[in-house]
């Protein structure tokens, strides 16, 4: 996709909404989102992204690297923290592929549902419900 209206990324440690404007608003900034990041909760990263999976999910998106239709925000940003050789994890997911999920799945030992660690009622309920909205308006494969 483009990076004019393209979707919505979630590399592990940014949100992008890159160039979406609303009639008579301010662009909206991918830093307005990335407020929403409120830590590094390894099982929640573990089952979205594969990051530090000491844990045995299913990961819902490892490994993509780097959205090659990233805007020239992001990439400086990116870049700013080295790149591909030192941001460990770089991934993204849709909202479409979100709320696909099996969030009753589980990691190899059985004990840590993906809606515990990663649902709507963790520290990432907020992420997601800003995916969630994003998609009801601009569609889920652009969320």
């Amino acid at each position: 996709m483009s990076a004019r209206g393209g979707p919505l990324r979630y590399p592990a440690w940014q949100i992008e909404r890159r160039e979406m404007r609303v009639p008579s608003q301010a662009p909206f900034r991918q830093d307005h989102l990335f407020l929403l990041n409120n830590g590094n909760t390894y099982d929640a990263l573990a089952c979205l992204f594969g990051i530090r999976n000491y844990f045995g999910f299913s990961p819902l998106a490892e490994g993509r690297g780097f959205p090659s239709d990233a805007s020239e925000a992001l990439r400086t940003e990116y870049a700013a923290y080295g790149g591909l050789p030192d941001v460990h994890g770089t991934t993204w997911i849709t909202w479409s592929e979100l709320a696909a999920a099996d969030w009753q799945g589980t990691d190899s030992s059985g004990t840590r549902r993906r809606d515990s660690v990663a649902g709507d009622e963790t520290h990432w309920g907020p992420v997601r419900s800003v995916m969630r909205t994003l998609s009801e308006r601009h569609g889920a494969d652009r969320s």
